[in-house]
């Protein structure tokens, strides 16, 4: 509206110049009209908190603005960067609120708060300015940053100290923020409220009288906080005052004198007496704490103690009435001010006297060992006993504690007692005594006292040597290494050192037969035996010799110890084959028998022997090699070649058949036998048979001479058996079997007895690996062995053993 004024007053002016002012005119003129397209500006007044949608001004028609212009130009407010707060309507160009607006969000701390906006006309451009001014409403009230606040002033604060308190703050502005400030009444503290212009208004509080914490320890008011609105607001918050105190009293002891009464050698921790002292003060300054005075000697401190926060004195060390009976101590009690308050007092402490005093027993002289064969009444040591107490309390009766072979009598001289043996002493039995000696006094209560000694006793060589076992049985599998150790024997003596170092040799014997013992060596230190030989199954069964244990005392004492000797057996000898007869190192025989011959006909039987015994003489016969396997069978247990079937035309005449024998043992041996089977015509057969018969009979004639011999010797030596095993059996009562078979599942060849019945005869057995539960089964050809067999093989057993049996017996055992 000013802009258009102005133009007619130009206007006006031009008409009264004339012509020549219009040129000057018309530039001022087009500036104006310039800078009304640029500059134009409205400004509106709205209160804060309107609705949304609530009228601003008409700002086309304040422009002067036509409303078809303002359409076809596109009359709008230039956005900003946040959410726009007015809006404008492009039919009718009227500005209205586009939301609720907050004029404390809007403008924050600002007391006028003015908004401006800007208004665009497009093609061509043209730009109004709109200032929008949002006027404050009393819609906060004033609040404190704390609800509650809390001074400390100590009471010794002298008036007119003053205190600055935090401002109240009130979002509104102007009149309507915070303009004063108000306290409850009390008698100590005023209020005063300090300007600092745009910060607003401090309270300030100010001490108008000193303080007295004995009086009143804490005072309470209100700070009331009042804008300047129509309906003014307030907020308040609430003052604490807590005063602090000051060391201004003393501690006082609540008894003027102090004074107990404690026993001698009363126990440490024992309460002696108790002090008291009480302080006005509050805090630190009221604490009381108790110590000795500074005067207080170093002795006095290592017997009494006293509790800093109690008062409590009590006994620290001995307190002992032989060295002194009273004690006069200086107490002080002080507070915990930063300048303390001290005050003394002094307590009397009498002490008691008691019986106090044990006896004491010392040691005057102690023999370091007393001979095990000293004779009773023998000095071991003298002691001396004493005790500080006088009269009743200083008489001592003394004696040992315990039964032993010593005693305590009185010496010549007073109070001096000697230790002496009052019976014979065995070291064997003990060798260290420990001997208690108690001296006790006769006060009431008495006191007693102990002293512990230990005597030793001497060695003396009274005990020969004891072998752990006797006799000892070892057993010793043949073919053992010369050289190397066999077995051992171990003695001990009950006596030491010298007397029971323990030294062997062999007792050897030689005009008595014993040779074995000469093939042996024995360690003189640890009693190991070395077999300087190797030992034969074969040719030695058992020997016997004697070891002799010394000792190196003096004078010596020894003993000795008889050792038996088993030799076990090993599977040393390989089966040798009796039947074919071995020529060149091979055994290898020819056999004619008819072609008609019937499935079943016994061909031959080959015959071997084992020098081994048991397992190790157990012989099996196999069929290494054959011609023709559908012709003949051997008996693995008796050696026997038997036809399968009868011969056929297409059979051939020779047939070749290698026997492997070979025995049980843990590593088997074996030897081989050659048959030559020939098939020849019946005729041809019965020829034969009468020139091989004749043969025959004298080959049978040597092998039954040789069995004879073998059969005798096997025959004595089982009578030599039976005749050693009756002997043994009547010399000991304990079982054969555990005594000779230590381990149920020990492995080597062993002789065991084996009892059997057999019509009205009774036999006795020795056969290697033979358990207990053994039997032998009759009809079983007599050498049927029925035990549990340790390599699986059920059902019977046959075993061939070297043993003296009937002479009938004995021939099928061995395949004859």
């Amino acid at each position: 509206m000013m802009d258009i004024s102005c133009f007619v007053l130009l206007s006006h002016k031009m008409r009264q110049r004339g012509r020549q002012s219009w040129r000057p005119l018309l530039g001022i003129l087009v500036l104006l009209s310039f800078f009304r397209s640029a500059s134009a500006q409205l400004r509106y007044s709205i209160s804060e908190e309107l609705e949304e949608g609530s009228f601003v001004g008409y700002v086309a028609r304040d422009l002067g603005i036509d409303l078809n212009v303002m359409r076809q130009r596109g009359f709008h407010i230039m956005p900003g960067s946040s959410e726009p707060l007015f809006k404008v309507n492009e039919i009718d160009g009227v500005l209205y609120t586009n939301h609720k607006i907050d004029r404390e969000d809007v403008c924050k701390e600002s007391s006028v708060c003015l908004i401006t906006l800007k208004t665009v006309l497009e093609n061509p451009l043209e730009v109004h300015y709109v200032t929008v001014e949002i006027t404050d409403l009393n819609d906060h009230s004033p609040t404190f940053p704390e609800k509650i606040k809390r001074l400390e002033i100590f009471e010794s604060t002298l008036p007119g100290a003053r205190y600055q308190l935090q401002n109240a703050h009130d979002p509104d502005g102007g009149k309507n923020s915070v303009q004063q400030y108000k306290i409850s009444p009390n008698d100590f503290f005023r209020l005063e409220i300090k300007d600092r212009g745009r910060d607003g208004k401090t309270p300030i509080l100010q001490l108008q009288r000193q303080l007295d914490r004995e009086a009143q320890r804490s005072h309470k008011f209100v700070l009331t906080a009042i804008d300047g609105g129509n309906a003014p607001q307030t907020g308040t918050v609430e003052i604490y005052i807590e005063v602090l105190d000051v060391n201004d009293n003393m501690p006082v002891f609540t008894k003027d004198t102090y004074s107990a009464v404690i026993q001698e050698n009363a126990p440490i921790g024992t309460t002696v007496i108790q002090v008291n002292a009480t302080d006005l003060d509050d805090g630190a300054n009221g604490e009381v704490v108790y110590s000795f005075g500074n005067d207080v000697k170093f002795k006095i401190r290592e017997l009494f103690d006293i509790e800093p926060v109690t008062g409590e004195i009590t006994v620290k060390g001995h307190v002992d009435f032989e060295e002194q009976d009273s004690y006069d101590i200086d107490i002080q009690a002080s507070d915990k001010g930063s300048i303390p308050f001290r005050t003394d007092k002094s307590v009397i402490i009498k002490i008691g006297d008691e019986n106090d005093n044990p006896p004491e027993i010392e040691v005057a002289s102690l023999s370091s060992a007393v001979s095990e064969d000293s004779r009773p009444g023998t000095t071991v040591a003298l002691i001396s006993i004493t005790d500080l107490d006088s009269g009743v309390n200083g008489k001592i009766i003394s004696y040992i504690a315990e039964e032993s072979p010593f005693a305590l009598t009185p010496s010549i001289q007073d109070n001096m007692f000697a230790v002496v043996t009052k019976s014979l002493l065995d070291r064997e039995q003990q060798e260290r005594y420990v001997i208690t000696i108690i001296a006790k006094d006769a006060g009431e209560p008495a006191l007693t006292s102990e002293k512990t000694i230990s005597v030793f006793v001497s060695d003396k060589n009274d005990n020969g040597p004891e072998f752990s076992t006797s006799p000892y049985t070892f057993y010793i599998t043949e073919n053992n290494t010369p050289g190397a150790s066999v077995f051992s024997v171990t003695a001990s003596d009950r006596d030491e050192g010298e007397n029971a170092l323990i030294s062997y040799h062999i007792l050897r014997n030689t005009a008595n037969g014993n040779k074995e013992s000469s093939f042996l060596n024995i360690n003189l230190e640890n009693g190991d035996i070395v077999a300087l030989k190797s030992f034969d199954f074969e040719t030695l069964k058992k020997f016997q010799f004697h070891v002799v244990a010394s000792d190196s005392g003096t004078p010596s004492l020894s003993s000795n110890v008889t050792v038996n000797v088993f030799i076990l057996d090993q599977n040393d000898n390989a089966p040798v084959i009796l039947y074919p007869v071995s020529s060149n190192g091979s055994a290898k025989g020819v056999e004619e028998i008819p072609r008609n011959v019937n499935a079943g006909y016994v061909v031959t039987k080959v015959r071997a022997y084992d020098a081994d015994i048991g397992y190790n003489g157990w012989l099996l016969f196999s069929l290494q090699e054959v011609t023709e396997h559908s012709l003949f069978t051997l008996d693995r247990y008796t050696g026997q070649i038997k036809t399968l079937r009868p011969f056929t035309e297409t059979d051939e005449a020779e047939h070749k058949l290698v026997i492997l024998v070979k025995d049980n043992g843990n590593v088997s041996l074996s030897a081989t036998a050659t048959v030559i089977v020939k098939v020849v015509e019946p005729k041809e057969a019965f020829a034969a048979s009468d020139v091989k018969s004749s043969a025959k009979a004298d080959e049978d004639t040597n092998v039954t001479f040789y069995l004879m011999i073998t059969l005798g010797s096997v025959s004595a030596l089982f009578l030599i058996s039976i005749i050693v095993l009756i002997a043994m059996q009547c010399s000991n009562t304990t079982d054969y079997t555990s005594k000779y078979l230590p381990e149920a599942n020990y492995d080597g060849t062993l002789c065991h007895s084996i009892q059997y019945r057999s019509g009205d005869k009774r036999y006795m057995l020795v056969g290697p690996r033979m358990s207990i539960g053994s039997t032998i089964v009759p009809g079983s050809h007599a050498n049927t062995l029925v035990l549990p067999d340790r390599r699986g093989i059920s059902g019977e057993v046959r075993s061939t053993f070297s043993l003296s049996l009937p002479s009938e017996w004995t021939m099928k055992a061995l395949g004859l």
